[in-house]
């Protein structure tokens, strides 16, 4: 049985969100956990935040750093967050990820502001 704290530790999953035909696109990502939920911090002008608004369902599962599945797949609902929660989420990814996480921010800066999605996952 899946359990969320089994992500805990870990530093990738592959977050699976849907085209409007509802072809699957899998996507590494960093994340991070509180209170129950799992947050997702990605840019404003990337793909996968214009999925989420189109289709707020998903699907994830731990992987390795190339995006290669390990262990079962949950599903869930992604929400975009703001304020106090999001800079919360923020905060969290810095203190999990160090260093790489400013070296990402700085690299990724073009591609719009900070979106922070919550994922409740149905378990």
């Amino acid at each position: 049985m899946f359990k969320i704290r089994d992500l805990q530790s870990k530093k990738y999953i592959l977050l699976e969100t849907y085209r409007k035909n509802a072809q699957p696109v899998r996507t590494p990502v960093w994340f991070v956990i509180q209170n129950d939920l799992v947050y997702v911090i990605t840019r404003e002008d990337t793909g996968k935040v214009k999925r989420i608004r189109q289709n707020p369902k998903v699907k994830l599962t731990l992987c390795t750093f190339k995006g290669n599945p390990i262990g079962e797949w949950i599903s869930g609902d992604a929400t975009k967050v703001t304020g106090e929660e999001a800079q919360v989420a923020i905060n969290l990814r810095k203190k999990k990820y160090g260093f790489m996480a400013i070296i990402a921010g700085f690299v990724s800066r073009g591609k719009g502001d900070l979106v922070v999605f919550s994922i409740k996952l149905d378990l």
